[in-house]
């Protein structure tokens, strides 16, 4: 059974921050929406600080993916161990997402657009 995935373009500036520090803005991110999930903001890799993020050694596997990459985000005030996601190799379906992240739904990471 393949899952119902869409990936379009978001509409608008979208923003993720954490920790009071701004890791990205842009208005080239992708929205996933999967069956029945909450839509996904995923951000260009070239659009996020990355010297915020700590690449860890979680991998995390979706059969309609691939095999996910995690980032811890490490600022002045806190670390958030693995808040981040990327499919550095996603399969073909979804190869829109390649060198996008994607920011998990924690109290310490807001993503929202502006």
């Amino acid at each position: 059974m393949t899952a119902d995935i869409t990936i379009r373009e978001a509409p608008g500036k979208w923003c993720v921050r954490s920790g009071g520090a701004i890791l990205g803005e842009t208005t080239n991110a992708l929205e996933l929406l999967e069956g029945d999930l909450p839509p996904v903001i995923y951000f260009p890799r070239d659009d996020i600080a990355m010297a915020f993020l700590d690449k860890t050694d979680k991998v995390t596997h979706c059969p309609h993916k691939g095999d996910a990459t995690h980032y811890s985000i490490v600022n002045k005030s806190s670390v958030t161990e693995n808040a981040v996601w990327s499919y550095e190799n996603p399969i073909p379906a979804v190869a829109g997402i390649k060198g996008y992240l994607a920011f998990y739904r924690l109290d310490s990471v807001k993503v929202e657009q502006i």
